[in-house]
């Protein structure tokens, strides 16, 4: 099954119309996401995230592998902060928490979600 989301790169480039055009749900207070594809069993998942200014996820461990494209913003992961177009992969076990001073969006992509510690 092929997913078409063609219309996604216009989007992207612009994050006003990421925000508007897509729905979010409310994943952490301040972090929300819109799904580009989950699976019911909890395995490989896709989707944007938007980070409000001063937003932050809480320290968690990598079940698999994480895939992190910071599209606008940047977030800070307790070793670097990571600027627009900053590709981050996180392997499994690898363990960290993500702040946003300023505010993000970037798209995730990952094989099994994160168990928060």
């Amino acid at each position: 099954m092929q997913l078409d989301n063609s219309h996604l790169v216009a989007s992207i480039l612009d994050p006003e119309q990421l925000l508007v055009k897509r729905e979010w749900q409310q994943l952490r207070p301040g972090v929300r996401i819109s799904f580009l594809y989950n699976t019911p069993d909890n395995g490989p998942s896709a989707a944007f995230l938007h980070y409000a200014v001063g937003a932050s996820v809480p320290p968690h461990v990598h079940a698999d592998f994480e895939h992190i494209l910071i599209l606008h913003g940047s977030q800070h992961d307790g070793t670097a902060l990571h600027e627009k177009g900053a590709l981050l992969i996180s392997k499994p076990g690898s363990e960290h928490q993500i702040k946003s001073e300023a505010g993000c969006i970037a798209l995730a992509i990952w094989v099994k979600p994160v168990v928060f510690v």
